[in-house]
């Protein structure tokens, strides 16, 4: 029987649909896509492999448009609708990576456009001003690191102990280095008259946060309208485009997204600082603009929730004070019987974290550490029983007394009053 002739080359036999060929080469075509894909996903995992045994026989990933941390390492923020908690336990030296670093808003946080955003200086100066942020980026720059804390961290401090972590219980505050304009040099370029005395200072989200500023010598000399932290713009939960940041002022006065500031010689008494932070006394009075976050410290490791096994390990914590300096830290492992001085370890800056640690040997048997600092100023920071006895248990901010971790004798640290 003869046979059919042979197709010429690229023609499609007689006996086969052109739909039934396109059908046949689709699929072909995707079985070797599928393979070849299974194929490079296996490749990838067996570099993976092999650089993981032994990485200087494969060669390494290539650069990255934005670097991202090592897949082996992790540390996240708690956080809610309205605040997130930077994982202190977690972190080393003082400067809180922009992605880490607390956030706390009052009704979500703004998409700002930076060319359409403006700053308005207006009150008593003698030139009103608004200012694009091309513009303020044109002025002398200067940059400082300086820690931010919300009023309300360590709010549980004043309620019964839980068992929480020092994430959970003192997370709302971060040290970043800022950069930006000095608010004097914005004030002078408007014309501060001699009888302005105070600061309103609005934020550009849906909640319209505004504050009053007292315009001191103090104030004029640290504070700045910023437009970057650790060497990038704002972060959208850190105020992008601009900020004003009030070294050692409580958080919610360090005005995000801002838009405004108006002079005038008295203080605003906006509703932020009548209803809310001010500070419920024993004899039932209010206590307003308690602004300045006091000297305070806290030992990171151990700490809430952490396992230690008996032997030689390292205390390490943090120290900061909105005064100044942190000059000194002591640390008990007795629960106060005895104190040790802790090492500070450099930079030791104003208003700004510092670290301490020292080295303690662990018997096995249940104890309390604590520590408790000093700044400049003199100020020491106090026990919870001394805060308590002159502050009452009404208030929901500024709690800076002593934290104490209680070890268990298996090694379990857990949050303890004292």
């Amino acid at each position: 029987m003869d046979r059919p002739p042979a197709a010429d080359a690229g023609e499609i036999p007689a006996t086969v649909s052109p739909s039934m060929g396109r059908r046949r080469f689709l699929a072909g075509s995707a079985s070797l896509i599928a393979l070849s894909s299974t194929s490079l996903l296996l490749g990838h995992e067996r570099a993976l492999e092999a650089s993981e045994s032994d990485p200087m026989r494969v060669p390494g990933s290539p650069a990255r448009a934005y670097g991202e941390r090592s897949r082996y390492e992790s540390a996240s923020r708690a956080a809610d609708d309205s605040h997130s908690l930077t994982p202190l336990q977690d972190l080393h030296g003082i400067v809180t990576p922009s992605s880490l670093h607390f956030e706390r808003h009052h009704n979500g946080v703004p998409a700002i456009d930076p060319s359409r955003h403006r700053l308005m200086i207006h009150g008593l100066v003698g030139r009103p001003l608004i200012f694009t942020v091309d513009d303020l980026q044109r002025f002398p720059s200067v940059s400082r690191l300086a820690f931010i804390e919300c009023s309300g961290n360590s709010r549980m401090g004043w309620q019964d102990a839980q068992d929480h972590t020092v994430q959970e219980l003192h997370g709302l505050t971060s040290t970043s280095e800022w950069t930006g304009v000095k608010l004097a040099t914005l004030l002078d370029a408007a014309g501060l008259q001699p009888d302005g005395a105070w600061l309103l200072a609005e934020g550009g989200d849906a909640a319209a946060l505004t504050r009053s500023v007292p315009l001191t010598a103090d104030v004029l000399s640290d504070a700045m309208v910023c437009y970057g932290q650790n060497g990038e713009a704002l972060r959208p939960e850190q105020g992008y485009p601009l900020r004003l940041l009030l070294p050692g002022f409580e958080g919610n006065i360090n005005i995000k997204w801002l838009r405004r500031l108006k002079v005038g010689r008295a203080p605003f008494m906006t509703r932020w600082e009548t209803s809310r932070y001010t500070d419920l006394m024993p004899d039932g009075t209010a206590y307003q603009f308690s602004l300045v976050m006091e000297a305070k410290s806290v030992i990171t490791s151990p700490s809430g929730r952490q396992q230690i096994r008996p032997g030689v390990q390292e205390i390490r914590g943090l120290a900061w004070s909105g005064r100044g300096r942190v000059v000194g830290v002591e640390v008990t492992v007795d629960g106060g019987r005895t104190w040790r001085t802790a090492a500070l370890q450099e930079p030791v800056l104003s208003k700004c974290h510092t670290r301490f640690c020292l080295p303690w040997t662990w018997n096995g048997q249940e104890t309390v550490l604590q520590s408790r600092c000093v700044d400049q100023t003199g100020y020491r920071q106090p026990s919870r029983e001394a805060l308590i006895k002159a502050r009452g248990i009404h208030s929901s901010y500024h709690y800076n007394g002593i934290q104490s971790w209680k070890v268990e004798p298996d090694g379990r640290v857990r949050n303890l009053h004292m």
